[in-house]
């Protein structure tokens, strides 16, 4: 029931958004009678497919839900710089007014109306295409220093490559994750660490596609934490077939890691939420050290969501790697995540505790990335002088 209800608020504020562009565009547009009422179809469409779009995981059919989630999906990318330009445009509009009121004649918002108008259509359109290419190409290598206080010699150098937030579902299929595997093994990784969120979808519609990640490499393992959207999916499902394929899930749990004679404990927690779907899935950064040994000081904890650092910090951690934000992924919404988390993106620091938030390595929803480009991070701890 919560979940309907939700539903029918996210389809009644998108219907009262499409409304308020249709209203403040159309008529502005320097295109015949037939030209707007195409433009208001298309709204009334976007309405319509956006919803089946987001729900497209949980048809059946897959290849019906698929094609939904495509359609509903570029939509909703469309739609969203549509709304965020028609707002700009409003704001000029209104300030062009004021100057106007003050100062008789020194703007002519008749062309300022029409002009601004057409703008916002193609910059849509424009931005649209940008963002689609960035989503979809496979994402960069981003390197990282992280400099660590008393980081004994031997793990001077030493290597976590992270991916976060790959979201395998209707849009983002088995090749996109090949492509991501073989860029990942050409690191020579000393660890590689999946922070989260791989999935978007049930085990049964989805193994074949996440198979690939069974063919990551790293000198010292393959390990993973869960998302939020893994407990979307099916935790316990998703849990058992990584397992399967090769992975170490780390719930609330460590490993110590010997390399070249000196220790480093890697542990990893479920999701923030974790303990809402499931009681004995809640996480724990301060149960994840149980058994840790003292004299070990560099602890790298691998948690999906930036807000779990407060309590990584008091845990006595040295790094947090996290992910879930996708550092807003289309502008202006990243300036929105500090509402719910206490990072957007890259490296920064809690007291003693640093943290890095990647942007994701695939995306969420609509198939766009603007001004929060994806990546593969390779992070590298260094002395601290």
């Amino acid at each position: 029931m919560p979940r309907l209800s939700f539903l029918v608020r996210f389809i009644s504020i998108g219907v009262l958004l499409h409304i308020y562009v249709g209203f403040r565009l159309i008529p502005d547009l320097p295109v015949p009678a037939a030209g707007k009422w195409i433009a208001a179809l298309w709204l009334v469409l976007s309405v319509l497919v956006i919803p089946p779009g987001l729900l497209a995981r949980r048809f059946e059919r897959q290849p019906l839900g698929d094609r939904l989630a495509w359609i509903g999906m570029l939509a909703m990318g469309f739609f969203s710089s549509l709304l965020m330009l028609t707002i700009v445009r409003d704001l000029v509009l209104a300030s062009l007014m004021t100057v106007e009121s003050l100062w008789p004649g020194i703007a002519d918002l008749a062309h300022w109306r029409i002009g601004s108008a057409a703008a916002v259509v193609v910059l849509a359109f424009c931005s649209s295409g940008v963002g689609f290419f960035n989503a979809r190409r496979r994402a960069p290598v981003r390197n990282v220093e992280v400099p660590i206080r008393n980081l004994p010699a031997a793990l001077d150098g030493f290597t976590i490559v992270q991916l976060s937030d790959i979201h395998v579902g209707p849009t983002i299929k088995h090749d996109y994750v090949e492509a991501i595997v073989r860029a990942v093994n050409q690191l020579d990784a000393d660890v590689v660490a999946i922070t989260g969120d791989v999935v978007d979808g049930s085990v049964q519609h989805l193994s074949n596609h996440t198979a690939p990640l069974g063919r990551l490499a790293a000198q010292h393992g393959v390990y993973l934490v869960t998302g939020n959207h893994e407990y979307y999916s099916g935790a316990d499902a998703w849990v058992a077939e990584f397992r399967r394929i090769g992975l170490t899930v780390l719930m609330n749990q460590h490993v110590v890691i010997e390399h070249d004679g000196a220790r480093l404990v890697l542990a990893g927690v479920t999701d923030y939420t974790a303990g809402h779907f499931d009681p004995s899935h809640r996480s724990d950064p301060q149960g994840a050290l149980r058994g840790a040994p003292d004299d070990v000081n560099t602890r790298v904890l691998l948690a999906h969501q930036p807000r779990t650092a407060h309590a990584a910090a008091d845990a006595g951690y040295t790094l947090q790697l996290s992910g879930h934000t996708h550092g807003g992924q289309i502008f202006p919404w990243n300036f929105m995540v500090r509402l719910q988390q206490p990072f957007t993106a890259g490296l920064e620091k809690l007291g003693s505790l640093w943290v890095y938030t990647s942007r994701g390595t695939g995306y969420w929803g609509p198939p766009k990335r603007l001004g929060a480009p994806s990546e593969i991070t390779r992070v590298r701890l260094v002395g601290a002088h």
